[in-house]
């Protein structure tokens, strides 16, 4: 499944869960077993991220777009 590409909207440093505003201008929710996937420490609002997701659409894991 191809991966969703969007910006940080809001992210809780308490429960490590938070939304994102897709490209699509739709809002996607990503939980704490998906922060945690990714190793990152910390999200900020306006950050662009990848949502990898598994083969039923529930996101599993969010990384950083970085360029090369």
């Amino acid at each position: 499944m191809r991966p969703l590409q969007g910006t940080v909207a809001t992210f809780d440093t308490t429960t490590r869960a938070g939304t994102v505003l897709l490209d699509s201008g739709a809002q996607v929710g990503f939980s704490d077993a998906a922060f945690a996937a990714s190793e990152l420490r910390l999200l900020r609002p306006g950050q662009r991220i990848r949502l990898e997701r598994k083969a039923d659409g529930s996101i599993h894991r969010v990384t950083l777009i970085t360029l090369p």
